[in-house]
């Protein structure tokens, strides 16, 4: 493989999270050892304004066209002429033939149809990058792909994948241990989070992804939480990466978010100004002591974002060194 990516955070593309996407571009502060990948769950603005972003500074990231959760593929499809959905449609469909923009898949029941239109449309199958973790596909993903491999695969680290996919291997795994609430996250303040980076070549892989501190569990719509908490990732000694979670006080109901946020955010701020320094400084991480300096409450989408933001920079940090 003779790109240099090796860090692919896979990001379900709600809008914070895209916002964080939006942000790293803009700010420059992502590695190009870095290639995000983007399940959209909705035809937004959000979604082809951040597209825009990356197309605009030559940065390259894979938007999976056939995501399996939300409400992308039915907005598309429904998506009415002379509507706003129908103007970001537009926007959308002609951002995804620029080169920028790496052409992914899901192997699921709608692939074959889909790689049937690129075949149609001059898409190469090398060009593609495709996620494979249902063993149900990997037949289908033979068929697809016996003769020409694609950019890049995404897998579980299992021997079933490992003796079907011979290159261009990317490791997927979900390292965020999630919690059933918040303040469960006061009972484990400090827990490993991944090693992947260590040994992803040695294991044959050509690069590593996971779902940054958000997790793979997709939930549609969010609720107002009893208990903020702050998930911030940083390196140990031996340069595994760990997590750290900063959970609010008072978490007996759900009044006063902002009197949380400041809870946890003081608790981050403690951390942090040990001497040295537990982690090296960041943009997200700069946002974080700048609220709790001016008191200021972002809201808890802002606070996912942030969290985000950091720990795909600090990668890029590391990644770049190495």
């Amino acid at each position: 493989m003779e790109d240099k990516f090796m860090y692919f955070p896979y990001i379900r593309g709600r809008q914070y999270e895209l916002l964080a996407l939006s942000e790293l571009a803009t700010n420059n502060l992502l590695s190009n050892c870095i290639i995000p990948i983007v399940e959209p769950v909705k035809l937004s603005p959000t979604l082809v304004k951040m597209m825009e972003e990356y197309i605009k500074i030559k940065q390259p990231i894979s938007i999976i066209r056939n995501p399996a959760v939300g409400t992308f593929m039915s907005d598309w499809h429904d998506a009415k002429e002379q509507s706003r959905e129908a103007r970001y449609k537009q926007r959308f469909a002609a951002q995804y033939e620029d080169s920028v923009i790496i052409k992914s898949l899901i192997m699921q029941k709608n692939a074959k149809i889909l790689l049937e239109r690129w075949n149609n449309s001059n898409v190469n199958k090398e060009d593609l990058l495709v996620i494979n973790v249902d063993r149900d596909y990997l037949s289908l993903y033979e068929e697809e792909f016996g003769t020409v491999i694609p950019r890049y695969v995404l897998m579980p680290d299992e021997s079933v994948f490992r003796r079907k996919v011979r290159r261009n291997k990317v490791l997927l795994d979900d390292k965020f241990e999630k919690r059933d609430r918040n303040a469960d996250y006061q009972d484990v303040e400090d827990e490993f989070f991944s090693d992947d980076h260590l040994y992803y070549k040695e294991d044959g892989f050509d690069g590593f992804s996971d779902y940054s501190v958000v997790g793979n569990e997709y939930l549609e719509a969010g609720f107002a939480p009893y208990a903020v908490a702050i998930h911030i990732v940083y390196f140990a000694p031996d340069m595994t990466l760990r997590v750290r979670h900063f959970v609010s006080n008072s978490n007996e109901d759900i009044t006063n978010p902002a009197l949380k946020f400041y809870e946890a955010v003081s608790k981050l701020v403690k951390w942090y100004n040990a001497d040295p320094h537990p982690v090296e400084i960041t943009e997200g991480l700069q946002t974080f002591l700048q609220h709790y300096r001016q008191g200021s409450y972002p809201g808890l989408g802002t606070v996912k974002k942030l969290s985000l933001m950091h720990h795909i920079e600090l990668m890029g940090k590391y990644l770049s060194k190495e």
